[in-house]
């Protein structure tokens, strides 16, 4: 027996375990709240709403009314959960609802971000301030706090040159040479 199925039906099926098993089934829920059934009949409604939740999970921000956010997939799920448990009298017809609701979700995000920004950039200062040094790779925040503690410098002890192993003293006096400098045998014969 062969099963013969539409082709936006087909994008559906292959579609929703793109989402993973943490998003798909709040995916497939939203979805259902648009009267997407029986499925072979809307089968192009139903490809044109995963068709624009991919998109959104994909860029991880939407746009109302002309304005531009920016939400986390955490936030999107959030979101979608809120509308799902929402009891509608009727079947949904866009998406402004979800995008009402994704909206206090990414305001809330942006704002918590942008507190923890001032607040990681105060510590840096506040380490500058005391003499400490920022690594390169804490400034971009990409350490665990217990790594981010500064190491001790080495200190540098002076060492005589008689001290050195010869084959060290000799690469010395070479490289002193090259770049035109005096070397111990020509302070030497100086004197």
């Amino acid at each position: 027996m062969t099963l013969l199925m539409d082709e936006d039906l087909n994008y559906v099926l292959e579609a929703l375990p793109l989402f993973g098993s943490r998003y798909s089934k709040l995916v497939k829920g939203y979805v259902c709240l648009f009267g997407v059934t029986p499925y072979h009949i809307k089968a192009p409604k139903l490809r044109n709403l995963v068709e624009d939740m991919k998109r959104l999970f994909d860029a991880e921000a939407f746009t109302h009314q002309k304005i531009k956010y920016f939400i986390s997939h955490a936030g999107i799920a959030e979101a979608l959960d809120i509308v799902i448990k929402r009891d509608f009298s009727k079947h949904l017809k866009n998406h402004n609802y979800l995008k009402e609701v994704m909206i206090s979700i990414a305001e809330r995000e942006e704002k918590n971000k942008s507190r923890q920004d001032e607040k990681n950039l105060r510590q840096r200062e506040g380490r500058l301030l005391a003499g400490g040094r920022i690594d390169s790779r804490e400034s971009a925040g990409s350490l665990p706090s217990a790594a981010k503690e500064e190491v001790p410098q080495a200190t540098e002890e002076y060492c005589p040159l008689e001290n050195l192993p010869e084959d060290v003293r000799k690469g010395i006096e070479d490289l002193k040479a090259h770049l035109g400098m005096k070397t111990s045998a020509s302070l030497k014969n100086e004197i």
